[in-house]
């Protein structure tokens, strides 16, 4: 990718951002288990931030996805991943849909508040029974006049105790699992709409989630995004934008490395320092390798991207590989830490609890290798009798 100095301008106004805003309270959001959303998201919408590819005619600046891939990387410099992974939920999980196929009338009435940092969303997809397995989900909305009425529950879902709404993906017909969904718009405030309380993680603990429930709750059926129906196809496609927004991990483990080099220089074993070993300057050298080759790829699923290339190949793969490496990358550091790294409030501690997750969230390791592997033609062959 080439970037202009629009985009350096773009890098160097979030880094101030985030380190004026953002990291001077990262460990009190840590120790709080909750990052404040409704006090961040409007100063990040004084700067544009939140509607960086949306359409203009509801708020955003309309630039195309290069520009958002410049933000999604910077924000790996946030301290804490759970206070950027609040953040990409807003932007790359619950409103690109929205912002492609939603009608007018529904971007004006919650796309531009979501833009404009006056309410803060989330996305619901995953339920205990279904998580990868979105084809699974059992959660329901049955027509009732010009209504859905829907009933189900979701879990693990981020931002969950501060969503003004949500984007839902619920079965509203009874045709084949691919064809029976549709995405819809949820506000929180409705009745039969409850929350529990936050759950407890491993790691992200700076981000709330928590598991919500829908009892009977009724909605206009123009609160649906798009066809009805459609929903399996649009959250897949929305999907690639969340595994591209994946390029923040990036920074963090460039940081650790980088932390990591500072501490084996000074910290002295049998006479020398740590990094004076080959063993631990070659790894460092061949994990900040890896770390470039990674960032190539993602740069290479951007670009095709914004030239509205089909991009599940390259997102799955750069998603499997982002979370593989933030694994091997938290791994290695920590170990040069040696007790140090062991201790909870060591930034490379973090990392190995938060980094943990990105080989899970939005969609699997496993479930990255059968899309991959489907889109090589490998997979097995399926016997119709077990259709």
């Amino acid at each position: 990718m080439l970037f202009t100095p629009e985009h350096n301008e773009l890098r160097r106004s979030l880094r101030n951002f985030i380190g004026t805003e953002l990291n001077p309270h990262v460990d009190e959001w840590e120790r709080a288990g909750f990052t404040p959303l409704h006090e961040i998201m409007p100063k990040m919408a004084c700067l544009g931030l939140l509607g960086i590819d949306k359409p203009t005619a509801y708020g955003g600046l309309g630039l195309d996805y290069s520009f958002a891939m410049v933000a999604h990387e910077t924000f790996g410099e946030v301290d804490s991943a759970g206070v950027k992974l609040g953040i990409d939920v807003q932007t790359s999980m619950a409103t690109p849909a929205l912002a492609k196929f939603g009608s007018d009338v529904l971007r004006e009435e919650f796309l531009r508040p979501a833009i404009a940092g006056e309410q803060v969303c989330s996305i619901a997809v995953s339920e205990v029974g279904g998580g990868s397995d979105v084809a699974s989900i059992q959660t329901r909305a049955r027509a009732s006049g010009e209504d859905y009425v829907i009933s189900g529950s979701k879990m693990w879902i981020t931002n969950a105790t501060q969503a003004d709404w949500i984007c839902l993906l619920v079965n509203t017909s009874d045709k084949a699992p691919h064809r029976n969904k549709s995405l819809v718009i949820v506000p929180t405030d409705l009745p039969g709409f409850s929350v529990s309380p936050p759950l407890e993680k491993l790691g992200m603990r700076s981000s709330d989630t928590a598991q919500i429930f829908l009892d009977e709750v009724r909605i206009p059926q123009r609160y649906r995004i798009g066809e009805e129906g459609q929903g399996f196809a649009y959250q897949m496609q929305q999907f690639q934008e969340e595994r591209l927004s994946c390029i923040s991990n990036l920074r963090p483990l460039e940081i650790a490395i980088e932390r990591t080099i500072e501490y084996c220089a000074q910290r002295t074993v049998f006479g020398k320092p740590v990094l004076d070993n080959q063993v631990v300057h070659f790894r460092l050298a061949e994990l900040q390798t890896d770390i470039e080759a990674v960032r190539a790829l993602f740069y290479r699923a951007a670009e095709h991207y914004i030239d509205d290339k089909d991009v599940t190949q390259l997102a799955s793969m750069a998603k499997l590989k982002i979370g593989r490496l933030s694994r091997e990358v938290a791994d290695a550091c920590l170990q040069y830490w040696g007790g140090q790294g062991y201790m909870w409030e060591n930034p490379v501690s973090r990392l190995f609890r938060d980094g943990r997750l990105v080989s899970i969230g939005g969609g699997t390791d496993e479930v990255m290798l059968s899309i991959i592997a489907k889109g090589m033609g490998t997979l097995p062959t399926r016997d119709p009798a077990d259709s």
